[in-house]
């Protein structure tokens, strides 16, 4: 089965994600700047968000880009990743209406560091259908982001109950890590391109 069919659900899924959660953020009740001071911690916690969601975005894209086939496992495996994508504007919310607090701030990356294993078990889905001498393969390498990102969820769980900027410093670090586009995966498919030529 090819991969079109995944990619158009899960586009889907994604933007009916981001738009729940701008649906979130409510306008202020006057009309003066000073009205949007008190929206601070809800815009804060959304912008981090719109980040994650378009991290996962970009790198779902670009693995199902080199990816020929799709099979029962790897479509699980992708339903799996969406259903903790799905669950981001309720912490997003909750985090944001309640100004970080260390609860929602933890839930939040209970919500990360899952969505994290998620893609992790769907790349390794993809990686067992496509075989070790694949372009997804070759690209992933040591995949050191994808290792550390979860550390640094499951040391940012409990500091949030220490001091929530903590953990909020560990989520803003990662998403730091992921911005910066990965070309591996562009620059095999391209050379993977230029060998079957």
């Amino acid at each position: 089965m090819k991969t079109s069919r995944v990619e158009a659900f899960s586009d889907g899924m994604l933007a009916i994600i981001i738009t729940i959660m701008v649906l979130e953020l409510r306008a202020p009740e006057g009309a003066e700047l000073s009205a949007l001071r008190g929206l601070w911690p809800v815009l804060l916690s959304y912008v981090l968000s719109f980040v994650y969601l378009g991290i996962y975005w970009n790198n779902h894209h670009h693995m199902l880009a080199v990816t020929s086939r799709v099979s029962g496992g790897i479509l699980w495996a992708n339903l799996h990743l969406l259903f903790w994508l799905s669950l981001v504007p309720f912490v997003t919310a909750w985090m944001g209406e309640n100004e970080f607090a260390k609860a929602p701030t933890a839930v939040y990356g209970v919500v990360l560091l899952l969505a994290a294993l998620a893609y992790y078990i769907l790349q390794g889905r993809i990686l067992a259908v496509e075989g070790p001498d694949s372009t997804l393969a070759h690209a992933v390498g040591g995949d050191w982001k994808g290792k550390i990102s979860p550390v640094i969820y499951a040391a940012a769980i409990p500091l949030a109950f220490v001091h929530q900027a903590i953990a909020g410093g560990l989520y803003v670090v990662v998403a730091l890590i992921w911005l910066i586009p990965d070309p591996r995966i562009e620059r095999e498919a391209a050379e993977a391109e230029t060998r079957s030529d």
